[in-house]
């Protein structure tokens, strides 16, 4: 059978990074530093994804062979494709109350309420007295999605734990939700600083196998509570549903299984954006050998008709229409050739390079989908490659045995090669495109663009 991939479809005033930085992305969204705990919010016409950013600790830096944080950027989009880094908001030697050094940033979230940004995040207090030891959570508020946040003098009383997440009413009222062992959940104050009820432990969810990373959304008039949960082995992304953000809740079913690449953890949001549901993940893309540095993803989500989720399978193509002026990393493929085909890191020395797709067999091919030509007449194709044999590539649309686009003759060489081709028939509007091998040869490809 083909083996296919389918797409579903501070200081006290801390300031932005003047340089903003963009990544055109498939999966992972963020492809040039490492991310986790995605925290995604729609505000206006935009995506703002709030996720903790992995280091790696050294000696004197961090616990070595450890997750280590020391502080959180912010990433948005208007298209799903194309992000932008607005720079570091908050960084953990700068909020008054963290113990200085403690690399324990971990997975933060943020809301909006009255034009008001507040980002709430986990780490340790430096004054165990009055806070105690391990985790506690505090905030940051900011005017705008991107900052700059100012911390809060100290953390949120009565807290005790890590992964908050914090949910909106449709009656104006908040709830924070966290973990330690178990899910709690307690209401908030109009100022969304002060908890304004007792802490309610949700005791309808799984008692074996951890349980972290609350997140609840509602929809129709049901209310979700999604959460990372080890059944087996590692964790897998599960959810419960209920009548009340407060519960009871009753457990109903898996968003997603256990990754393959057995990333020990998974940590997830999900928003609706231009009427389609999204799930935010992690895995461990950059970091094939070490789970503590991990890489944020996205894919579709949808619901059956009784508002059950139905199963989010991963993809590497991700989410978003795709520019064909920009390059298109076919590595991040929506299907690919039972045989003939694989993908590997360009440098596994700085992974960040991103993937190579080798084709060593006559008719080998990737699929990548949803490519929006629109009206334009591009009249080049640009291909990335490096071939020590030389061969001959075709890209196609419609299917693998589609429209001829282009024929690119990729000569011998040793170093990658940017090789032009004329385009033989002007694509329109969005396409899947097919990259195939036409002789017996071995070619790679790190991308394509037309122009």
């Amino acid at each position: 059978m083909i083996k296919k991939i389918y797409q579903n479809c501070l200081l006290p005033v801390m300031v932005v990074a003047l340089l903003v930085n963009y990544t055109s992305a498939q999966n992972p969204i963020i492809r040039n530093q490492f991310t986790a705990d995605p925290s995604a919010r729609v505000f206006g016409d935009r995506v703002y994804v709030y996720p903790s950013h992995d280091i790696l600790a050294t000696e004197g830096k961090g616990r070595v062979g450890w997750f280590c944080m020391e502080d959180y950027h912010v990433f948005s989009s208007s298209n799903l494709s194309d992000w932008t880094d607005h720079g570091m908001i908050v960084t953990q030697n700068t909020v008054p109350w963290v113990r200085p050094n403690s690399y324990s940033m971990w997975a933060p979230d943020c809301i909006e309420r009255n034009g008001k940004y507040y980002f709430y995040f986990p780490t340790a207090a430096k004054d165990t007295v009055t806070y105690g030891r391990g985790f506690t959570i505090g905030v940051a508020v900011a005017d705008k999605p991107e900052g700059p946040f100012t911390p809060e003098a100290t953390p949120i009383k009565g807290v005790r734990g890590i992964d908050p997440n914090v949910f909106l009413d449709k009656d104006g009222q908040a709830y924070l939700y966290w973990s330690a062992g178990n899910i709690y959940v307690a209401k908030l104050k109009s100022n969304m600083l002060e908890l304004d009820s007792e802490v309610k432990t949700l005791g309808d969810l799984p008692s074996k196998g951890l349980k972290e990373g609350p997140y609840m959304f509602e929809r129709n008039g049901i209310y979700y509570l999604t959460y990372p949960h080890v059944e087996n082995k590692t964790e897998r992304l599960e959810y419960a549903i209920g009548n009340n953000p407060l519960g009871p809740f009753k457990v109903t079913g898996v968003i997603m299984d256990e990754s393959e690449s057995g990333c020990w953890t998974n940590h997830h949001s999900v928003i609706q954006f231009r009427n389609q549901w999204y799930l935010f993940y992690h895995n461990k893309d950059y970091s094939p050998r070490f789970d503590k540095a991990r890489s944020i993803r996205a894919d579709s989500l949808s619901f059956n008709a009784d508002g059950t989720i139905k199963k989010v399978i991963p993809t590497l193509r991700g989410i978003g229409v795709t520019n064909p002026g920009k390059e298109i990393q076919i590595d991040r493929y929506s299907a690919i050739s039972p045989e003939g085909t694989s993908t590997d890191f360009i440098d596994t020395t700085n992974r960040f390079l991103g993937w190579k797709t080798v084709f060593n067999k006559p008719g080998a091919w990737v699929q990548y989908n949803t490519v929006d030509f629109g009206k334009t007449a591009f009249k080049n194709l640009l291909v990335s490659a490096i071939s020590e044999t030389g061969g001959t590539l075709q890209i196609r649309t419609g299917s693998v045995d589609g429209t001829v686009v282009a024929q690119v003759k990729i000569p011998k060489t040793s170093e990658w090669k940017q090789v032009k081709a004329t385009v033989l028939k002007f694509p329109k509007g969005v396409q899947n495109l097919f990259v195939l091998l036409k002789d017996d040869k071995q070619v790679a490809v790190d991308w394509i663009r037309f122009e």
